[in-house]
């Protein structure tokens, strides 16, 4: 096989180098126009480091569900889920974050790359109350480094493109899945028919 090993061999096959507009739109803050970004965004992925290696998680809610502090602190509202604290456990013993924030419709992304601590403070976690439901956690985001990304990502994939829309029908469903890695144990149809429901009451 093939490998490229060290950074020359690498630079040598993507030239020429990035362009001006590549480089000088990173900052290490949130500048108003990249602040309209992320108040228009209702989902982002989330990356964290740990001993046990790299994780990458979903996380969603309504648009400009991640607050901007001030130009160089977000606050990332932990809502219910599975708790496998997987992103949060790496946050405790490795402050490293990187997000990735989508808005659905433009070819425009925005990262951040930062550093992370996790905050009980019970005014902040009222703050964020959903249905007088408070958070048992919240990430205290500070930036290092801000950008948008170009969209040939987007546009190559149809993301948004009505037609790209895949039939969830034609997907194995969460019980199918359990059940398959689990031989029948967990999971099934029954799982599937009461997932709806419970997703529903445990949202927030």
């Amino acid at each position: 096989m093939h490998q490229i090993t060290t950074l020359e061999a690498l630079e040598a096959l993507y030239q020429p180098q990035p362009a001006p507009a590549s480089t000088v739109k990173v900052t290490d803050h949130i500048t108003p126009h990249y602040a309209a970004l992320i108040q228009a965004s209702p989902f982002v992925a989330l990356a964290t480091v740990g001993p046990e290696g790299l994780d990458c998680s979903p996380r969603g809610d309504l648009p400009g569900f991640v607050r901007i502090a001030d130009p160089r602190t977000l606050i990332l509202p932990d809502r219910r889920g599975n708790n496998r604290i997987d992103s949060l456990r790496n946050v405790v013993r490795d402050p490293r974050v990187a997000l990735l924030f989508l808005i659905p419709g433009s070819g425009t992304t925005f990262r951040v790359n930062g550093r992370a601590v996790l905050s009980v403070d019970p005014d902040l976690l009222a703050s964020f109350a959903v249905d007088g439901k408070p958070l048992r956690t919240a990430m205290v985001v500070t930036v290092v480094e801000a950008y948008f990304q170009c969209a040939r990502a987007i546009v190559r994939s149809g993301l948004w493109k009505p037609e790209s829309q895949v039939d969830p029908k034609s997907l194995p469903t969460p019980g199918a899945m359990l059940a398959g890695v689990t031989a029948g144990e967990v999971g099934g149809e029954t799982y599937d028919r009461e997932w709806p429901d419970r997703a529903a009451r445990t949202m927030w």
